[in-house]
């Protein structure tokens, strides 16, 4: 796969193959078991920081949940937790903004590492908005992101919000996401929102969920894009550590087996440990490729 991205305004819009920038890129499902499931991600390894218009201008011409833009070096200053660790630098822009953290793009930027860059490595660090995060990799091939967990607090159910779902709400609870809770896993497979309204809240997003009944998890979720320019995301990583405390504390146990059923749906193992949370998971290749990008020197 080959892609080119224009440049801002102050380049050239149609720089020929040999004056621009090659990337490599790759696409990969995260939280997935098999090809075609989970949530894909595009993964960029870079020589250097290009500027933010350029790695948005990528993120939008790759239309995925996100891009997870990578480079070796740390900003000055900062150094890794762990010198036998392989350490880098990496952001996630959806099409429409960059943000804080983001779960699967994570996993898909480590399976990249550790399968091309780094095949004898067991943990890498990465440097974030969100602090440094670790993912390590286990002999069966699953992919385990330390997280920081995000409490959600209770709060008042928005009738107007429970109206743009079109369904029952038990209970409400916020933190960077608005959290719904309804009473079964069907409600919330059957969920037909207004997206048009849920995108003009003041928040990243909506998360939906209901206990597992009759299922073989323990809780279920979708999540809709409310200001990150993602109407739904098939599966989200850092949804699920502001669900981990809640489902852990009502069911009274810190190993969790989560399902986002969106159409593409996708697994989430979880233990919950207190101000961390580890979310584990499979990633399958579907992608790869060199991006052509405007050179910036």
């Amino acid at each position: 796969m080959q892609s080119r991205t224009a440049p801002t305004s102050s380049g050239d819009t149609a720089a020929p193959a040999n004056r621009c920038l090659k990337v490599p890129m790759v696409q990969i499902d995260a939280f997935a078991d098999a090809l075609f499931e989970g949530n894909p991600a595009a993964v960029m390894l870079l020589p250097q920081w290009l500027p933010d218009g350029i790695l948005q201008h990528v993120a939008q011409e790759n239309n995925l949940s996100e891009t997870a833009f990578l480079v070796k070096d740390l900003p000055s200053g900062v150094l890794a937790p762990d010198p036998a660790h392989p350490a880098y630098h990496l952001r996630w822009f959806t099409p429409a903004v960059e943000v804080d953290l983001c779960g699967h793009a994570t996993m898909a930027a480590a399976s990249y590492l550790f399968d091309d860059a780094h095949p004898e490595a067991g943990v890498l660090q990465l440097y974030t908005r969100s602090g440094w995060l670790s993912v390590t990799r286990s002999i069966e091939g699953r992919y385990c992101l330390d997280f920081p967990t995000e409490r959600p607090r209770p709060v008042s159910i928005d009738p107007q919000v429970a109206a743009a779902l079109g369904v029952q709400v038990t209970e409400a609870f916020q933190a960077t996401d608005l959290m719904y809770m309804v009473e079964d896993p069907q409600t919330v497979i059957d969920l037909a929102p207004d997206l048009t309204f849920l995108a003009t809240l003041p928040v990243r997003g909506v998360i939906v969920t209901a206990p597992g009944t009759g299922t073989d998890y323990d809780f279920v979720s979708r999540w809709f894009g409310a200001q990150a320019g993602v109407s739904e995301d098939p599966v989200t990583g850092s949804a699920h550590c502001q669900l981990a405390p809640l489902w852990a504390e009502r069911l009274g146990k810190n190993e969790l087996l989560a399902r986002q059923v969106s159409a593409r749906g996708g697994t989430v193992r979880i233990e919950y440990a207190g101000s961390r949370t580890l979310l584990t998971g499979r990633c399958v290749r579907f992608v790869e490729g060199t991006a052509l990008l405007p050179r910036h020197n």
